[in-house]
């Protein structure tokens, strides 16, 4: 898992689909649904750290383009 859309994909093996139209809102919110599979049991921590890691990574690059 690498990227936003690896992210994706593991929500959508659940059902999930996230897409609230604006893409910082969109990873907020899957990183509330991505805590919630964890805390299901749904997923491994592995699994989490990792998709957690590429959510803040793209966090803060879509906070750097809004302050521009």
């Amino acid at each position: 898992m690498n990227s936003l859309y690896d992210v994706q994909q593991l929500l959508k093996r659940f059902g999930i689909i996230v897409y609230v139209g604006k893409r910082i809102y969109d990873i907020e919110l899957m990183n509330i649904e991505l805590k919630d599979l964890f805390e299901a049991r749904l997923i491994d921590q592995n699994t989490y750290l990792k998709a957690r890691n590429i959510l803040i990574r793209e966090h803060r690059i879509e906070e750097s383009r809004e302050d521009h």
